[in-house]
């Protein structure tokens, strides 16, 4: 675990700062949470991930899609999102690091911080890079991250903890968040019953983060079309939340039935706020 990723830690029932023992992190409280053997600590509190984590079929589904670059171009905008000057970054979160390791390649001067609630995603994110630290906790509480520790935080494709986003950023720290327009997987949508995006969404984030943050500019539009064969599909559908909503029978079905290869469009917004 990267010395600068692991400054940025915090203890989840005290606050102390975290070092290194044995296995373990350890605060000067005497607190102790086990480091996994892929790498990883849990700081979730009371041990147990909350409701909703991703299941280790939705994450090695995310992975070989990952791999096959369909999302490169995502990637690539968010890297090109983060100011060039931001050494310190948290990925609230980071699933399988995915985009968090993409930036650290594009940086090699930043050292990142992957967070998420599912241990199946943390054991690939805590080997997604080098100069990577990967920790369980819930997104949606308190994050186990320092007061203004982080030059920048990336949210993609993950909920908005709005209030500790701003906390654990740098005055004059950037949150660059990636969220699904309306036409993303449109073509897929009716015909694998995929849940749908709703079209006031980027009015929502902003609704959602007032208060907190103000958007630095307007979103950036990335969008384009991927050909995905039948395996492609079916791990695109079975990586996120229309998952746990159709059977692994009753998707193969649904997927069968398709044009071979599907055209499908990706189209995302990128956007960076401020405090």
């Amino acid at each position: 675990m990267p010395d600068a990723a692991l400054a940025m830690l915090r203890c989840p029932i005290c606050g102390g700062s975290l070092r290194p023992a044995d296995r373990a992190l350890r605060c000067p409280a005497g607190h102790s949470f086990d480091v996994a053997r892929q790498g990883y600590v849990s700081l979730l509190a009371g041990g147990g991930a909350p409701t909703g984590a991703d299941s280790a079929e939705m994450v090695r589904a995310r992975v070989d899609f990952l791999a096959a670059g369909h999302y490169a171009p995502i990637a690539a905008a968010v890297t090109d999102a983060v100011p060039p000057s931001a050494e310190t970054v948290v990925d609230a979160g980071t699933g399988t690091g995915y985009y968090l390791g993409a930036l650290l390649d594009a940086r090699p001067a930043a050292v990142g911080l992957g967070l998420d609630a599912s241990k199946h995603a943390l054991r690939h994110a805590a080997r997604a890079h080098a100069r990577m630290a990967a920790a369980a906790c819930d997104v949606w509480g308190s994050l186990p991250v320092a007061d203004a520790s982080a030059d920048a935080v990336l949210n993609v494709f993950a909920p908005r903890n709005g209030a500790e986003f701003r906390r654990v950023l740098r005055p004059g720290g950037a949150l660059v968040v990636v969220t699904p327009t309306e036409r993303h997987l449109a073509e897929l949508r009716g015909p694998l019953g995929l849940l749908s995006v709703d079209a006031a969404k980027e009015e929502r984030v902003r609704r959602a983060l007032a208060g907190e943050f103000a958007a630095a500019g307007p979103a950036t539009p990335v969008e384009y079309p991927v050909d995905l064969s039948a395996e492609g599909t079916t791990e695109l559908v079975s990586m996120g939340p229309s998952a746990r909503h159709v059977t692994p029978d009753e998707l193969g079905r649904r997927v069968a039935a398709l044009p071979a290869p599907a055209r499908v469009t990706v189209s995302v917004r990128v956007a960076v706020y401020r405090p």
